[in-house]
Order: C-alpha cells, then structure tokens, then sequence
C-alpha cells in the first residue's frame, strides 16, 4: 500500500468502480425519476410489515430504493438504504432480470439488519425474483 501525505492508497484492486462484489454496482442500480416511475405505474407489489417490492420483469437488472421523509431524519433515512442496499447486494447474482425498487416505511428504521435482511429475502421470493439457492457438491 502506498502513502501519499498521511492518506493511504489502496491497491489497483481495491480502486472504486472496480468489480470487487463489495457494492451494488452501478449497473445495478435504478437511475433516472423516470425509471423509477415507470415501475411505480406498471410494476406488481410485494409487502411486508416494513417493505414493499414494486418491481418489472426486464432484460436489465437494476435495484432502486424509495425512503421518504417519513422515515426520519437524513442520518435514519441513509442508514435505511444502506441497510437495504447491504441486504441485496449479495443477492443480486441469483435475482432474476426486472426493475425493482424496494419502499421502505417508517417503521422499518426501527429494524435491525437481520429483520430487514429476513423481509428482503421473503419480498424476494414472493415476487419470484429468486432463483434456487443451490449447494455445491464436492
């Protein structure tokens, strides 16, 4: 690792914008209002106590989260989508391919990670968005 005036700088591999699995990927992500009122309008719900999965089968992949100011201050409502973000991320390779945007409701800043993690992975499956978890044999 290199050193420039007190701030390291990571290796080539750790470079952001890399595909290092560590982030949801850009994309993967739900860009512009637009797409994401397209999936408002025609996209099939799921719910939960504290989530709700619009979403639209497509060719393309991508995720959006929805935390409106309902949910709290700015500090609740980054915490809520990078809780959120942090749930999909590792289920993105077995997501099939559709637009999605998960809407989180006031009570679910109240949630700990595992809750959010439980209610994203039941969304998931309910919408069929989830392709079998398989095993590997040796």
């Amino acid at each position: 690792m290199k050193w420039v005036r007190a701030f390291p700088i990571p290796p080539e591999s750790a470079q952001p914008g890399k595909d290092d699995g560590k982030l949801v990927q850009r994309q993967n992500r739900l860009g512009p209002n637009r797409q994401f009122s397209y999936v408002y309008r025609r996209g099939k719900r799921a719910s939960t106590k504290d989530l709700t999965l619009l979403f639209v089968k497509n060719r393309q992949k991508r995720v959006g989260f929805s935390v409106s100011k309902k949910v709290g201050v700015a500090v609740v409502r980054n915490r809520t989508k990078r809780r959120l973000r942090e749930c999909v991320r590792p289920l993105l390779g077995r997501m099939s391919g559709g637009l999605y945007v998960f809407v989180a409701r006031p009570s679910a800043a109240e949630q700990t990670f595992a809750q959010l993690n439980r209610q994203v992975g039941q969304l998931l499956n309910r919408a069929g968005a989830l392709a079998p978890h398989r095993q590997d044999a040796p």
